[in-house]
């Protein structure tokens, strides 16, 4: 399976990447957003595409045709304004929900926050983070896509312990972002997540068999 990895130079993307590109299974294509971005990936052997979520659906689903699937995995960051948190959360990932569905590509990976689909639990300081991550959800729900949509917790650079809770409606916790990659990588074949929806934080439950589980 091809996959085309947006927000490839985050840092969940970066991680997602890498697990890919060592698979035997799947193959990436990292999208990102500057020329000199491109370097870092294809000395790895990784295919890259330029392309802006700032830019137009028919530019992002160019860059996905010929993919299998899409993980949205980008964001505007903590140091940009709102108004790249509208543009980059939520236009950015309504965009690429209709790329997809304009390239033919049926299977989307949505990274969301925990609990945006839960209004009474956000946290008032990232309210506007908030509010972007559940439209652009919803947008998704509403699609005809293949999708899963995963709300990790507060998000970590610690080493990942490959443990993990999966549930509908977890209120706190944190994560690894190297586990979520791992929690990304393997629902991309498990058709028992297509058209499913969770919060993620770590827990006592290996990625695999917690992901078998949904």
């Amino acid at each position: 399976m091809k996959v085309l990895v947006v927000g490839a130079n985050g840092q969940i993307g970066k991680q997602l990447v890498d697990l890919l590109n060592e698979s035997t299974e799947h193959e990436a294509r990292a999208m990102l957003r500057k020329a000199e971005q491109t370097a870092e990936f294809e000395d790895k052997g990784v295919e890259t595409v330029i392309a802006s979520l700032e830019g137009t659906v028919e530019d992002i689903a160019s860059a996905a045709k010929g993919c299998d699937a899409i993980v949205f995995a980008a964001g505007s960051g903590g140091h940009t304004g709102l108004d790249k948190t509208l543009l980059v959360d939520l236009d950015g990932a309504v965009k690429t929900i209709e790329a997809a569905e304009q390239a033919g590509i049926d299977r989307f990976i949505m990274v969301s926050a925990l609990q945006a689909n839960n209004r009474e639990n956000w946290a008032e300081v990232i309210k506007p983070y908030y509010v972007a991550k559940h439209y652009a959800d919803r947008a998704l729900l509403q699609s005809g896509l293949n999708y899963t949509i995963i709300r990790p917790g507060g998000l970590l650079n610690d080493p990942g312990t490959g443990k993990i809770e999966i549930a509908e409606n977890i209120k706190t916790g944190s994560i690894p972002r190297i586990d979520v990659a791992k929690t990304i990588f393997a629902c991309l074949n498990e058709k028992n997540t297509f058209k499913k929806a969770f919060d993620l934080i770590s827990g006592d439950n290996n990625i695999a068999e917690a992901i078998k589980r949904i």
